[in-house]
């Protein structure tokens, strides 16, 4: 799905038709209150955004998506950019900066840049959230344990550092492996990494904390 916001209706009206004759599906608004008004698809989608329109702007807007967490690509459009709106606009995380008039195929190759980034981002927020499911059947103890085998500990060290039996140890390493659908320890280890689980020090609770 693409967005398009311009205060040019025959520039809305223009992109509209150029998206749709590639396949996409496109809605356009008049304003960047217009675009948050409206209800939006969950499906991988991209922002073409107009860099001066009324009321607020495009790099204005960029900074407040940030702020209220709306994460979708956007690029950039306008007659007027220059190397600060350009260096602003892509710090912020935009897609492509292009000025009017610019060749329909840099406008498409963009696009199909912003949907592709997420598509990738939605699956992987959607495999951490997945992440933090299988996390969250974890009993306190063996998140513990997964912090600190995940940090290279022995089974040894983890029992003495735990005040556990070794053989306890190796019963909680089981289950973490079976309720985080771990097919082996290199994947454990990625697991760990993208929760940031961190292993605690001992009489504190991080490791029980990681991933919530």
């Amino acid at each position: 799905m693409i967005y398009v916001v311009d205060d040019d209706s025959s520039v809305r009206e223009s992109l509209r038709n150029l998206l749709a004759s590639v396949g996409f599906a496109a809605a356009a608004f008049d304003s960047t209150e217009a675009f948050l008004r409206a209800t939006r698809a969950d499906v991988p989608s991209c922002l073409v955004l107009d860099v001066r329109l009324p009321g607020v702007g495009g790099l204005e807007f960029q900074e407040q998506l940030a702020r209220l967490s709306v994460r979708i690509p956007i690029v950039f459009i306008t007659a007027h950019g220059d190397i600060p709106m350009t260096a602003r606009a892509m710090k912020g995380g935009a897609v492509e900066f292009l000025t009017k008039p610019f060749q329909r195929d840099e406008l498409l190759a963009a696009v199909r840049e912003a949907i592709e980034r997420d598509r990738i981002a939605r699956a992987a927020a959607q495999e951490l959230a997945i992440l933090r499911a299988h996390f969250a059947t974890l009993s306190g103890r063996e998140r513990e344990v997964m912090a600190l085998v995940t940090a290279g500990l022995g089974n040894k060290q983890i029992a003495g550092q735990l005040g556990l039996a070794e053989i306890t140890v190796k019963v909680h390493r089981r289950q973490v492996m079976r309720k985080m659908r771990a097919g082996s320890f290199a994947v454990l280890v990625r697991m760990a990494a993208q929760l940031e689980l961190r292993a605690s020090s001992p009489g504190t609770d991080d490791g029980r904390r990681a991933g919530a």
